[in-house]
């Protein structure tokens, strides 16, 4: 099984997106899904899986960091 954790959304390209994690920032694909600089990710596998409200991401992010 794999985990992901919640990832924002820098850049906007065509059919890329730059997302923003504590240490690093990554390039994944999107398809199908609208997305905007601000928006919080889950990818896998280099693909945006699902777009997430800011409330949720947060409070991930948070545990996330709580078990680090």
């Amino acid at each position: 099984m794999c985990l992901a954790i919640p990832g924002k959304v820098e850049k906007v390209m065509k059919d890329k997106v730059i997302v923003c994690y504590d240490a690093e920032k990554r390039e994944a694909k999107f398809i199908g899904i609208e997305l905007k600089k601000g928006d919080y990710v889950l990818v896998q596998q280099g693909f945006v899986v699902n777009r997430m409200d800011k409330k949720s991401a947060e409070d991930s992010l948070k545990a996330w960091r709580s078990i680090q």
